[in-house]
């Protein structure tokens, strides 16, 4: 059972029009920023569905650079969030793609950091409600309810019962898991959802494990 928030009872607040096409990208966007772990310098936005048929007058562009930015749904400063980008040299372009068989609320970003770069597929399923489903090349089910572990990691014996081993030590209840992979033996990621938030000590520790190559935790959406 997916947790409640405010938003399952009385929609977002926000600036602009749309639930879906203002609240949930930036929304979308402060994930993608979230998982990209640091400032974006760069970024492609590939826009489908709806959100490319309709997101420009509905100011969806505009809310999904906000939300890189790290601004939250009800930020006054959202309309002005494409000046804002070009203030902190964060260079970003859009573009328009079927992305397949996905909600018609959803976009791609490709991103890049100072020292990290990402690419993360996720849709505005209603309300202000998001779900990422793609992080590089492994499906994810993440809706930022949640405090949350992802790990890239070898495909090897052992590895995830080690992680889950660290957060139990450490009085960390997993409420969702799922391990996805390339192939067997190869990368896997390992997405955790918790009820308890996890902490520098904890994700210190994660990276320490044999065969982690990435761990970060990304803190719930407000």
């Amino acid at each position: 059972m997916s947790k409640s928030n405010v938003f399952d009872l009385l929609g977002p607040i926000m600036v602009g029009p749309s639930s879906s096409h203002t609240a949930g990208a930036v929304r979308l966007g402060t994930m993608a920023r979230k998982i990209l772990g640091e400032e974006p310098l760069e970024g492609t936005i590939t826009l489908h569905g709806s959100f490319a048929e309709t997101g420009k007058g509905h100011g969806t562009d505009v809310a999904l650079i906000a939300g890189l930015l790290g601004m939250a749904p009800d930020d006054e400063r959202i309309p002005d969030a494409p000046e804002l980008a070009k203030e902190r040299g964060f260079k970003v372009r859009f573009e328009k793609a079927d992305l397949g068989d996905v909600h018609p609320n959803t976009v791609k970003f490709d991103l890049t950091g100072p020292k990290e770069r990402v690419e993360i597929i996720g849709s505005s399923i209603g309300g202000g409600a998001i779900l990422i489903r793609q992080i590089n090349n492994f499906r994810v089910g993440i809706n930022g309810d949640y405090p949350t572990l992802v790990i890239l990691h070898q495909d090897l014996p052992g590895v995830v019962a080690q992680v889950t081993l660290l957060l139990a030590t450490a009085q960390i209840n997993i409420a969702t898991m799922r391990v996805s992979r390339e192939k067997k033996g190869a990368q896997a990621l390992m997405v955790l959802e918790t009820d308890q938030k996890i902490d520098e000590a904890v994700l210190d520790l994660t990276r320490r494990l044999p065969s982690i190559k990435q761990a970060l935790a990304i803190e719930p959406l407000e």
